[in-house]
């Protein structure tokens, strides 16, 4: 396998300032935006309609939500490979898309918790297939010397739509007095809007003459084109995801604060808003200065976030914890993309991201199974003590590896 590091910048050529983000890459970001308000305004509320009208248990909760995340996930690798082999990645995001806007219907329907279950699973297979493949065209896309920003971007706009989503959720609670079914039929909408705009207005590029045809992205002998220095980006993130369970415990947690029930999606708004603040600007950053500085200053802001909802007792407390940790998803969910592309070779692309999806997201099944186990058995406060752990152990490897992860080239 290959020891190779981190590309030199192309910063030293052309300067960021000279280039905008090509039109694509907001077309993707708007469609992320539509898909977030949709499943955002059924996520804000699906853990308080499981635990008070289905009468599911908080372990339930985390077992449901780290299933649906490491099915997305497995998904990932195989959608990521075949958009490799096809060439084809729009078409396995429109997949993806459709896919997920069909299901949605099934959650207002749902009256169980094996139903629930299903129109979840069905729902991140969508966001499964999706996946890799979209990462990997937002990397072909973007200009080499704007690829922190272009990610962060798409990120951004993603995030605005998962915090309007909780607002949306919030109103209709009102309007409909918590009538949960009614507000997931209204989800309904912007998933089929973003399906026609990514069909409208995304064009995905030919595939450059020179790239090398990939027949079996998944073989071991593909797999060991991929750098020495991706692996090690891999491997931080899966004991980073470890730290940053689902965030349907950061619901629960505002619900054992206290926070009434139609005021519960505020959670997500909270944290929705300063992740989607911070994603762009960090993106820029990651595009002038050392990416391993703005990874280890995200991690430390979700160390901070856990200690701070383990101690916290009050509505303010919660508060503060909860945009911290969308602080630390700003500075890390985009940067980590970034990376990975920056250390995949370009014909593997979308196998990377797929690969690196489903082992942070096996990552994330374990967080939340265990998430849910301490909660239910030790108590809210252990089980942020134990996210913040976590956290700190991918920031001291971090800051072990620094060199390996940066290379030479990287420390602008």
């Amino acid at each position: 396998m290959s020891s190779s590091r981190l590309p030199p910048s192309a910063s030293s050529t052309a300067s960021p300032k000279r280039l905008s983000i090509p039109a694509g890459i907001w077309a993707l970001g708007l469609v992320s935006l539509m898909m977030d308000v949709s499943s955002e305004m059924i996520h804000a509320l699906l853990p308080m309609y499981l635990v008070t009208a289905l009468g599911a248990s908080a372990l339930t909760v985390g077992i449901l939500e780290g299933i649906a995340e490491a099915t997305a996930s497995v998904t990932k690798v195989f959608s990521g490979a075949l958009s490799d082999w096809l060439g084809r990645r729009k078409l396995l995001a429109v997949i993806g898309y459709g896919l997920a806007a069909l299901v949605k219907p099934l959650f207002p329907i749902a009256d169980t918790i094996g139903l629930v279950f299903l129109a979840r699973f069905v729902d991140r297979i969508g966001k499964g297939i999706r996946g890799a493949p979209r990462d990997a065209l937002v990397a072909d896309l973007a200009p080499p010397e704007l690829r922190g920003a272009s990610f962060g971007l798409r990120q951004s706009l993603d995030t605005i739509g998962a915090f309007l989503g909780p607002l949306l959720a919030i109103g209709l609670m009102w309007l409909t007095a918590d009538n949960y079914p009614a507000v997931f039929w209204f989800a309904c909408v912007p998933a089929v809007l973003s399906v026609g705009i990514l069909l409208v207005a995304v064009r995905e590029p030919p595939r450059p003459a020179s790239r090398r045809r990939v027949r079996m992205p998944l073989r071991r002998s593909e797999l060991q084109h991929l750098p020495v220095a991706y692996w090690w980006v891999v491997g931080i993130a899966t004991v980073f995801t470890l730290a940053r369970f689902s965030e349907a415990f950061l619901i629960l947690k505002a619900q054992d604060a206290g926070l009434a029930v139609m005021f519960v999606p505020m959670v997500l708004v909270i944290m929705a808003f300063a992740y989607s603040l911070s994603a762009y600007p960090v993106g820029i950053l990651a595009d002038r200065m050392d990416r391993s500085t703005l990874l280890v200053a995200g991690m430390a802001i979700l160390v901070v976030a856990d200690v701070v909802l383990a101690g916290a007792t009050g509505i303010l407390g919660v508060s503060i914890g909860v945009a911290l940790w969308g602080l630390h998803m700003g500075f890390t969910q985009g940067l980590l993309a970034t990376l990975v592309s920056d250390t995949a070779p370009e014909e593997l692309r979308g196998t990377a991201f797929g690969v690196f999806h489903l082992i942070t997201g096996i990552a994330l099944l374990v967080a939340s199974t265990l998430a849910g186990a301490l909660w239910q058995w030790v108590g809210p406060a252990k089980t942020f003590w134990a996210g913040a752990l976590f956290a700190a152990a991918a920031l001291l490897l971090v800051l072990a590896q620094r060199r390996r992860l940066i290379g030479p080239g990287n420390s602008r």
